[in-house]
């Protein structure tokens, strides 16, 4: 419990006051280990060291290293003998929160101090539950039991299923042979003959970086949409790399093709022959160990000198878990590439292949997922029970707790106010202080902007001004406070969707609740289903001929119908509460206007395997992964007897939907993180 405690204080960035709490908590634990140790274990030896140096970082913590790193490794270093490369061990990581799996800081105690005496306990009591985000029912009768949910992050484990219905694993870090590439067919545009020769010859220049002036105009002179959008596709098909924009001189219109990422970030690496047998794409497997999918991509990133929207990938994976997902690259060789595994920490590199496309998002058909639930209480005939009927019914669609945040400002009431047009409402709410667990920087920057509305005042106290508030700060000393939609527009694209669609989530959420408490698990007449992309309405006849894994509920928006009976009619009554109008939902913005679309009420998913374990050690893994094979470690053994017993649980799942929605029906647990912070911490008690 002692060693617990000290090494999640020393893989946390807690403030001082946080840090010194818990010291003061660990003080009278170490003493009473002095004393009663019995015997010198190993693990334990280095205790009053790590403890004597915790002490010291309290009063001066060292400068950070970027998540994903290691001191002093550059990647366009001589290719000199090293080390193996680090995967670090779970217990050496804590969680910390992000966009797509935010989860609590692992191991911070509910009687740490903060300096007005809040507990971390209390300050957790400011994030959402399940029932605050509309997650309110079950579609099982059998009796729950409590357990444990990532107690470590290696009791997560994702592995992509590609579009091919394959799950992709890390298996292979050698680099492939030209010889043995296949290579696939270039894609052509529909027209051959949208650009002439000449014009193809300076686009080669471009793309070569040949041409000094930047960037190739090339005249439309059949201005029509459906021309314009050939020349478009022909260029970025034909030349990866360029990208092509429109722009209208002296009543002209041209397509103008420049460099997407600009010669500074690419120059160097496009600088080496590329043959042309080869394909333009290196895709490869990134295995990585407790970080979210764009901070593996933004290391990545940094150490090949690209910009971060050279890579592609057909979905996002979780932080707080180990995850195995495709990625594909522009023309970077596998060598580079495998160079990498020399310097990064978490992240490995491998099954490397050339191909003549990139990936897209949504492309992948579901996610496998390996999921251990600790200290279960639950008896073996009650575990057969929940894992027969995830199996045989499944569970409820919800969106999960993860897709509204962690603060005490949750990510919906943001998209609530982008929606109605309030965007004094939107800087007030992302930047405003808040109570809960945040980093120190960002509480001083809060403060700062709360104090004295000036954002390059509040700027400056952000060590990265790459996070949401300073993109956003720094949107608003570029256009000022009367331009709040200019600035909001610096955050990337896909953040500023998420405010939105957080909204969309919660007013589902809320409707399901309502339909299963209204109807139950059967189709009624009203219900939608769909027949291929469009909604169809259910009557009283077709209702008897279908089950309640045909209904699907609408999420709103402006391109979408909804249920014909009472539950659908609560769709604008909930909408018009919030100050929307259901009929009108297409916004000033285009990017934020609101299209809906239509999802599964209950999902069942398939490959579902489980098995109870026993085991003594908390801190040892208990699942065998990917980069645990290649090493050829040995598999973890299960004993009889143990201490402690864990559900182990395989099950796969198709896109968009939640991992931890199916476990809330086999626990008939609170998922959120205030819930789950109480059971993860009991042990400070």
């Amino acid at each position: 419990m002692l060693l617990r405690s000290l090494l999640t204080l020393y893989t946390h960035s807690f403030s001082a006051s946080v840090q010194l709490g818990l010291l003061e908590k660990c003080r009278p634990l170490f003493s009473l280990w002095k004393t009663r140790r019995v015997s010198p274990s190993p693990s334990y030896l280095f205790i009053p060291r790590l403890y004597k140096n915790l002490a010291l970082m309290a009063e001066s913590k060292p400068a950070s290293v970027q998540v994903g790193e290691k001191r002093g490794c550059l990647e366009n270093k001589e290719d000199t003998p090293s080390k193996k490369p680090k995967v670090e061990s779970d217990h050496e990581n804590g969680g910390s929160p992000h966009q797509d799996e935010k989860e609590e800081p692992e191991g911070e105690g509910k009687d740490v101090k903060e300096e007005d005496g809040e507990t971390f306990a209390d300050m957790m009591k400011h994030g959402l539950t399940e029932l605050d985000v509309g997650i309110l029912k079950y579609v099982s009768e059998h009796e729950g039991f409590s357990g444990i949910l990532k107690e470590r992050y290696s009791d997560f484990v994702v592995n992509e299923i590609s579009k091919h219905g394959k799950i992709v694993h890390l298996d292979d870090l050698s680099i492939p042979a030209e010889a043995e590439e296949v290579q696939e067919p270039e894609p052509q545009p529909t027209e051959t003959d949208v650009l002439t020769e000449e014009q193809k010859k300076q686009l080669g220049e471009l793309q070569l970086f040949k041409n000094k002036e930047g960037n190739v105009f090339i005249e439309v002179m059949d201005d029509t949409k459906e021309k314009r959008t050939l020349v478009h596709k022909a260029i970025k098909t034909l030349f990866p790399g360029l990208e092509t924009k429109t722009e209208e001189k002296e009543g002209h219109k041209f397509i103008v093709a420049y460099h997407a990422a600009g010669k500074k970030a690419l120059a160097a690496p496009r600088k080496h022959f590329w043959p042309k047998n080869r394909g333009c794409f290196c895709h490869f497997v990134l295995y990585k160990e407790n970080k979210d999918t764009m901070d593996a991509i933004n290391v990545l990133s940094k150490f090949l000198r690209l910009r971060p929207n050279m890579f592609s990938y057909m979905g996002t994976k979780d932080k707080r878990a180990i995850t195995v997902q495709e990625i594909a690259v522009l023309k970077i060789t596998a060598e580079r590439l495998a160079h990498l595994n020399k310097c990064l920490m978490n992240l490995k590199l491998g099954n490397f292949c050339y191909k003549n496309h990139p990936l897209k998002l949504g492309e992948l058909q579901g996610n496998h997922f390996t999921v251990v639930i600790r200290n279960i209480s639950g008896t073996d005939e009650q575990v057969r029970q929940a894992m027969s009927s995830l199996k045989q019914t499944g569970f409820i669609n919800y969106y999960g707790m993860q897709r509204f945040g962690t603060t005490a400002v949750p990510t919906q009431n943001v998209g609530r106010a982008i929606l109605r047009n309030d965007w004094n409402e939107v800087v007030d709410l992302i930047l405003k202080p808040r109570p809960g667990a945040e980093k120190e920087f960002l509480v001083r920057c809060r403060e700062e902007w709360a104090k004295s509305q000036d954002p390059e005042a509040a700027l400056k106290k952000l060590p990265n001004k790459r996070c949401v508030e300073g993109q956003l700060l720094r949107g608003l000393s570029m256009y000022g406070k009367k331009n709040i939609v200019t600035a909001f527009g610096l955050i990337p694209r896909n953040n500023r969707l998420m405010y939105i669609h957080s909204y969309q989530s919660v007013v589902w959420n809320t409707m399901v609740s309502r339909r299963i408490d209204a109807f139950g698990l059967r189709a009624v007449e009203g219900d939608l289903m769909l027949r291929g992309t469009a909604a169809h309405v259910l009557s009283a006849e077709e209702a008897e001929n279908h089950t309640i894994h045909d209904i699907v509920m609408p999420l709103p928006g402006f391109d979408v119908i909804y249920p014909t009976h009472h539950v659908g009619k609560g769709y604008k009554e909930l909408l018009t509460a919030d100050g929307l109008d259901i009929d009108n939902m297409r916004h000033k913005v285009k990017d934020y206007s609101l299209a809906g679309a239509y999802r599964r009420i209950i999902i069942r998913p398939s490959e579902v395997s489980w098995e109870v374990i026993q085991y003594d050690d908390p801190r040892i893994s208990l699942v065998h992964t990917d980069f645990e094979k290649m090493e050829n470690k040995p598999a973890p053994v299960f004993k009889t007897e143990g201490k402690h017993r864990a559900l182990r649980m395989e099950f796969s799942l198709p896109p968009s939907t939640y991992a931890t929605m199916a476990i809330r029906e086999v626990l008939k647990l609170d998922t959120s993180i205030k819930k789950q912070t109480q059971l993860n911490t009991t042990w400070f008690n």
